[in-house]
């Protein structure tokens, strides 16, 4: 009785700090993010607060901040949030949004012209969640049509009706392209984890507002690949890189993305109540968690990456691995009732505070 009297203050504790910490956050970026000359938000601000006023503009961060502002209101509807969402929103369709070739550019200047016109479907699947929670947070039928559309689009555009999956990007005109790339770090390959995680997330996102049969489909298809192609169940990390016949093509670990998929397979099939995926799920996410302890410093942090052909560590830390972390570790927790997984959730939260 006290041992659990105990968790339940911890808990209640921690639900507190990050509640005070999202307010800071939020007001930071509604204070501090706005452009009131061109619309829209900044596309970059330095570390001293100084606004790089003609920065492009990303739509993967124009779609998280709709997210963000959307979720915040539903958590505690604070009227200004919902401005803010709206402003976010607005610039999207506005600008964000390829009215001619459909889906959305990856960036556009400051005046908000189109820049980099390729198609990647990591940005779409981003477009489809934010505008999903934007639903959800204001009622908007016009921003559930537009997820709809772009779930279609997707269907249409880019799912591989022989081999199943997403390939990963084409031209503004939904052509093949060379660089298939994110970022520069990243493998030129077909198929990707990470492309294929966030297309899961925004599915599961429209289906909440939108429980249509073929979409269930498509997320089935999404968890199966997972549980196929992407999940290694002898080493229990990700396989990052595919061709389009799902022959891996890379060996590097990446913890965060580990620790991130174990919670968003769950969500996804909650979400779509399948019970049998549910159970498998919850067997594989330990087995995940598990595997990615190996990456937690000794200071609560968990590391980049690992290179397992050289047995290299690769000495980073980057903030969203930190916040899968958080999120991930929690999980496993309420999973299996096992307190060592709160215990590194929290032990994570004390190194992001440091």
């Amino acid at each position: 009785m006290l041992k659990e009297l105990e968790i339940k203050e911890r808990i209640a504790f921690y639900k507190k700090e990050l509640g005070d910490e999202l307010a800071q956050i939020l007001k930071f970026w509604s204070e501090n993010t706005p452009d009131d000359i061109n619309g829209g938000f900044y596309g970059k601000i330095d570390n001293d607060n100084q606004i790089t006023v003609n920065a492009p503009r990303g739509s993967v961060l124009n779609t998280r901040i709709l997210w963000a502002f959307s979720s915040a209101y539903i958590l505690n509807r604070e009227p200004s949030h919902l401005q803010m969402a709206t402003r976010a929103y607005q610039y999207i369709i506005d600008h964000i949004i390829d009215k001619q070739y459909s889906g959305v550019y990856w960036s556009v200047d400051y005046k908000g012209n189109p820049l980099d016109t390729k198609k990647q479907v990591y940005a779409i699947a981003f477009t489809i969640y934010a505008l999903s929670e934007y639903y959800r947070a204001s009622g908007s039928g016009a921003a559930k049509q537009k997820a709809i559309d772009l779930f279609n689009l997707l269907v249409e555009k880019a799912y591989d009706p022989v081999e199943s999956g997403y390939f990963e990007a084409f031209t503004r005109e939904w052509k093949p392209i060379d660089d298939l790339r994110l970022s520069a770090k990243d493998a030129n390959e077909k198929k990707t984890m990470n492309t294929h995680l966030h297309v899961l997330e925004g599915f599961t996102n429209l289906y909440r507002i939108w429980p249509d049969k073929a979409l269930k489909e498509h997320i089935q298809m999404l968890i199966d690949n997972f549980l196929d192609h992407f999940i290694d169940h002898q080493s229990h990390h990700l396989i990052l890189f595919f061709d389009e016949r799902w022959k891996p093509k890379s060996g590097l670990v990446s913890y965060g993305h580990d620790i991130e998929a174990t919670w968003l397979l769950l969500e996804a099939a909650e979400v779509i109540e399948n019970e049998t995926a549910i159970g498998i799920i919850k067997r594989i996410t330990i087995d995940i968690t598990d595997a990615t302890i190996k990456g937690l410093d000794n200071d609560g942090g968990l590391w980049y990456e690992y290179e397992p052909a050289d047995r290299r560590l690769i000495k980073e830390k980057h903030w969203w691995v930190q916040a899968e972390a958080m999120v991930g570790f929690y999980n496993a927790w309420q999973i299996s009732g096992n307190e060592k997984y709160l215990d590194i959730s929290l032990n994570n939260w004390q190194f992001v505070k440091k």
